[in-house]
C-alpha cells in the first residue's frame, strides 16, 4: 500500500465518520430536548384530567392529581411566580371545561378557576389546589407547611382512624 493509498483511505474513514457524529449529535439533542422534567421540577404547565384519592396513613384520605394536592390559606404576601414555581397550580389542559371525578371524590365540589393568563386552575370545595414539587408520588405530604406565602395543607376527604377510636383529624391536612 502506498502512502497515497493511506492517505486515500484515512480521508473516507474521516468523510464517513463526521457524518456519523453529527447524526449521533443530532439523536442526542433530540432525546435531550423531549426529555421528561426531573422529579421535583416544574413543567410549564402542569395539567390534570381528574382529581381522585389516595390513602395516607396518618392524614386517612387525600385528593390526588396525580400527586397530592394542597390549598392555601393565604398570608399577607402573594403568591405570585416565584411561589409558583415550588407550588404549581393544578391546570385543566387547554379546551377542558372540568376536572373528572375519580373514585371517592365528591363531584358536585370539584370546580373551576379562570385565571388572568386563561388556563383554567381545579377547585374543590371553592378553593383553588396547588402541587408541592418536594412530592413525588400520590399521598406523599411533604407540603403541610406554613411559608411566606401561607399555610398549605393536603386535602382530606376522609380523616384516619387511630387505634384507640378516636379521629386523627387535626394531624395537618384541611378536612372536606
Amino acid at each position: 500500500m502506498t502512502h497515497r493509498d493511506r492517505d486515500r483511505r484515512g480521508s473516507m474513514r474521516g468523510s464517513l465518520a463526521r457524518p456519523a457524529a453529527v447524526a449521533l449529535a443530532v439523536l442526542g439533542l433530540a432525546v435531550v430536548g423531549f426529555a421528561p422534567p426531573a422529579s421535583g421540577a416544574t413543567a410549564s404547565p402542569r395539567t390534570a384530567t381528574e382529581i381522585s384519592t389516595t390513602k395516607n396513613p396518618k392524614l386517612g384520605t387525600l385528593l390526588v392529581a396525580g400527586e397530592t394536592v394542597y390549598t392555601l390559606k393565604p398570608s399577607k404576601t402573594a403568591c405570585t411566580a416565584k411561589c409558583l414555581k415550588v407550588w404549581p397550580p393544578v391546570e385543566l389542559p387547554q379546551g377542558v371545561m372540568g376536572a373528572t371525578a375519580g373514585s371517592g371524590v365528591d363531584a358536585a365540589k370539584l370546580g373551576a378557576k379562570a385565571q388572568a393568563d386563561g388556563t383554567s386552575q381545579v377547585t374543590y370545595g371553592g378553593k383553588p389546589l396547588y402541587w408541592f414539587v418536594k412530592d413525588t408520588a400520590a399521598g406523599q405530604v411533604k407540603g403541610n407547611i406554613t411559608d411566606k406565602w401561607g399555610k398549605w395543607l393536603a386535602v382530606v376527604t376522609a380523616p384516619a382512624k387511630s387505634t384507640s377510636g378516636g379521629s386523627n383529624a387535626g394531624t395537618g391536612g384541611v378536612s372536606f
